[in-house]
């Protein structure tokens, strides 16, 4: 199940730590504007479900509309489309209920991920649920903004805000001012409506219009704190909840902190890639960097920095493979074991005067400006960003390149945030150990994107409402994603019996 993270990885490492919309051309028609709908409570019967349409949906997999408001301050007033997706159980007489699968992101396509995942959850459940999702607004076969940026501003390296050469921040500045006022301008209400806590009423919306009175749920990377806004706001609502690879919950910083954790992160994800990029095994696959694991760093370190200076041409025409999209070539490795061939095979292209190096996908194109404009959209909404004056931006990723080399300064770095001139929707939510206690959190201890230590914190502000499955293994996601027997069946137990573990458990490698 590695497909959709992999595949995924563009707008989770664009600004924040989760995964890429992939655009679904399902039955649900996205709308570009906010139409009025008179939007009221929809009713249980109000879904009309037909098969899905778009490219990789799964058999049996169904798709449908589901009116929500624009602002649920003024719910009969101008409305959006979100698109919602189901795999029915196979066993009516034994149905628990629904099984909600939250996407990651910011900007996460959830009938991308139900047509990946929802087969095996289903499978892992014995059939007892209906496996449900959404396109989160903004996504996909939702009602979607546009930005009206151009392709150099969607392109992954520019829009994630990677240092210049020496770690100058200049162009970061201009890009990330002028993103802003693209936004702003050409975003209007719609845009300005995407937000966690609206992300969280319309899964509410949904539950409602399933007729479900309570949901389970697995949600993943930025699924996990939509997860829990959910479970904080409406635990009455919350059934089996399922939390994997979680971000610090701290309501002052949220997306901020999540960017900034990935530094320490991706220092302590690396060593697994050193280790296989040294095996002797990757001599045979004209893969190994370095006789020792120590040398594979410095290595590393050294050619981006020649990069830098003297990109590569590559086979995408007009893109060059430079120091800093070497880097982010790294952070898409980092989430699983099965992308280390794809960056050590690029290492060894860089290095290679007779070679042409190969981009991966998400380096070679740029973002959708649908993608674009809902990442920006959440993280500029939910949080409030420093502004930008003279030298904040600029001592900031100068300390962080010199105590993670490896992300350059980056997670630090200036984003369009800094310059939308309103600031967050509504204020984040503080999770607190009030409610019900039917949380299981499942983290991995080397996290390149979400790291063990944040999950800590989301892990004591549940307090008794939370268990914690700590697994040890590196990368992104865990629950039916890296072959840790002990991890998938903590889960498994818990979707299928409600039992969890008595206490925070550990399940080695």
């Amino acid at each position: 199940m590695t497909t959709y993270r992999t595949r995924g990885l563009a707008i989770a490492l664009t600004l924040a730590a989760a995964t890429t919309a992939l655009t679904a051309t399902a039955t649900a028609a996205p709308a570009a504007q906010a139409r009025s709908t008179g939007a009221g409570a929809p009713a249980p019967d109000s879904l009309d479900w037909k098969p899905c349409a778009f490219d990789g949906a799964v058999s049996g997999q169904e798709c449908a509309s589901l009116p929500v408001p624009l602002d649920y301050a003024h719910p009969r007033g101008p409305g959006l489309t979100v698109a919602v997706s189901r795999l029915r159980g196979q066993h009516p007489d034994k149905r628990r209920g629904a099984l909600l699968v939250i996407p990651g992101g910011p900007g996460g396509s959830g009938l991308r991920q139900l047509a990946e995942q929802g087969p095996a959850l289903r499978t892992q459940t014995g059939g007892a649920y209906d496996v449900v999702s959404l396109d989160p607004r903004g996504v996909g076969a939702s009602t979607t903004a546009s930005c009206g940026l151009s392709a150099d501003d969607r392109m992954l390296v520019n829009l994630r805000s990677w240092p210049g050469p020496g770690g100058d921040i200049s162009e970061n500045v201009a890009r990330s001012r002028r993103v802003a006022e693209a936004c702003e301008r050409n975003g209007g209400a719609v845009l300005r409506s995407f937000t966690t806590r609206n992300e969280v009423r319309d899964i509410d919306r949904f539950r409602q219009a399933l007729g479900e009175r309570r949901l389970s749920a697995y949600g993943v990377s930025y699924g996990t704190y939509v997860g829990a806004v959910y479970a904080q706001s409406y635990p009455q609502h919350t059934d089996r909840w399922v939390l994997d690879s979680n971000g610090d919950p701290d309501p002052r910083r949220v997306e901020r902190g999540w960017l900034a954790n990935m530094a320490p992160a991706a220092d302590i994800r690396f060593p697994d890639f050193a280790a296989w990029a040294s095996d002797p095994a990757r001599e045979s696959q004209g893969l190994r960097l370095a006789q020792r694991p120590s040398g594979v760093r410095p290595l590393f370190l050294a050619l981006a920095a020649k990069l830098d200076v003297r990109p590569r041409k590559t086979t995408r025409d007009g893109v060059a493979l430079t120091g800093n999209h070497l880097r982010q070539a790294l952070q898409l490795a980092l989430y699983s074991d099965s992308s280390f061939p794809m960056l050590a095979r690029l290492v060894q292209q860089a290095q290679d005067p007779t070679a042409t190096p190969v981009l991966p996908p998400p380096l070679a194109e740029p973002l959708s400006d649908q993608d674009a404009a809902a990442t920006v959209g959440v993280i500029c909404n939910d949080v409030s960003w420093p502004q930008h004056t003279p030298g904040t931006y600029e001592r900031a990723v100068a300390a962080d390149r010199l105590r993670h080399p490896l992300t350059a300064g980056s997670p630090v770095n200036i984003v369009p945030c800094a310059f939308f001139k309103e600031g967050p929707a509504e204020k984040p939510v503080r999770i607190t150990g009030d409610g019900p206690s039917n949380i299981l959190m499942i983290q991995g201890l080397r996290d390149p994107a979400t790291p063990y230590f944040g999950a800590l914190k989301m892990r004591r502000a549940w307090g008794d409402r939370a268990r914690l499955v700590t697994v040890d293994h590196g990368g992104h996601g865990m629950y039916l994603d890296n072959g840790n027997a002990c991890g998938d069946r903590a889960v498994t137990t818990f979707l299928t019996t409600g039992e969890r573990p008595e206490k925070d458990t550990y399940c080695a490698g």
